[in-house]
């Protein structure tokens, strides 16, 4: 573990939608850090708030109709979530940069390949134009794309899912950012090329020593490339750790949950295993855990009190009454009489 302070830091962030139906809590008093050189994986269903997280460290959450609306984001020791447009133009893409998860959508299709990555470099390097595209030549013969001189000629519809995953790495790499932002980069990506992209993640992570701050919904990408993990549920984490910890020994319901989701190819099952219930719509769980209404341990408390993170062993820590010591005796001689 590193003794430095860490490189990203989010203090009780909260992130809300306002709506004709009132405030959403997107992101509820949501805690973690990365450190310099570290991958962080962000794991949760749809709509349990990783985009948000991310959308809200870079500034870009659209308002309205959203807004963080509390704590903390600490980029070193400069909090951005009060610093300026101006300011948070300077950080975007040069300090902190992120990986859309659609490149097809986040690419201008009007612009060629060269005109989108060298702009970045023009924005923040005062450069010319000749040792802009000498810059965005050499990032993506790193991210490993063959022609890359041609390649500044073409359109982003010229080429393949892949190939235009590698371009937005190159163009979040192309300023030397200290923390890496990469929400879902492999999405519709076939197998071949997602492992392809996540060496080229882990690759760039250890040469430049980047931080990456992975965000995604597969177990197999986190157990493949993070060194800590993250689970979100309904805007909260619920669970944070190393990643073998979390995968040995899963102690939120809802992280058990996630892991027996995953086929086990060693052995024959009839049926695969799948969380009851739905996620639920955001902000309309006033009070209680959560998680309650689809985990199979739940009691009366969990009904009217939300459970704080309880620490279950060094640099593991768990949202869960069952892990509050005077609920873990109760449980245990309930258990017993059963």
């Amino acid at each position: 573990m590193s003794t430095k302070p860490p490189l990203l830091k989010v203090e009780g962030l909260r992130t809300s939608f306002f709506t004709d139906d009132g405030e959403v809590p997107a992101v509820d008093n949501v805690n973690f850090h990365v450190n310099e050189g570290e991958i962080l994986g962000i794991v949760g269903e749809s709509g349990c708030g990783k985009s948000v997280t991310s959308l809200s460290i870079m500034g870009l959450v659209p308002s309205p109709p959203g807004k963080v609306v509390g704590g903390k984001i600490l980029f070193g020791e400069e909090d951005i979530t009060t610093a300026s447009e101006k300011r948070m133009r300077e950080i975007r893409g040069n300090e902190i940069a992120m990986i859309f998860q659609e490149p097809m959508t986040s690419l201008n299709p009007v612009f060629t390949i060269g005109n989108q990555l060298t702009e970045a470099i023009r924005i923040h390097r005062k450069c010319n134009k000749t040792e802009a595209n000498e810059r965005a030549i050499e990032i993506m013969k790193l991210v490993g794309l063959p022609r890359a001189e041609e390649l500044l000629k073409d359109y982003p519809h010229q080429l393949s899912g892949g190939m235009r995953q590698r371009v937005m790495i190159a163009m979040a790499m192309v300023c030397d950012p200290k923390v890496l932002i990469a929400d879902e980069p492999t999405t519709a990506l076939d197998v071949t090329i997602q492992a392809q992209i996540l060496k080229l993640m882990k690759k760039l992570n250890k040469e430049l020593n980047t931080a990456v701050l992975l965000i995604t919904h597969d177990l197999g990408v986190v157990a493949e490339t993070c060194e800590r993990l993250v689970v979100m549920y309904s805007g909260k984490v619920v669970e944070e750790g190393k990643v073998e910890d979390i995968f040995n020994n899963p102690q939120h319901p809802y992280t058990k949950g996630l892991i027996s989701s995953v086929p086990d190819m060693r052995y024959k099952q009839q049926r695969l295993y799948s969380i009851p219930g739905n996620v639920p719509k955001p902000g309309s769980i006033r009070e209680g855990c959560r998680f309650a209404a689809r985990c199979e341990h739940a009691f009366d408390r969990c009904l009217v009190e939300t459970p704080e993170l309880y620490q279950t062993a060094e640099g593991h820590c768990t949202r869960c009454f069952l892990y509050d010591s005077k609920e873990e005796i109760a449980y245990d001689r309930n258990i017993a009489k059963g």
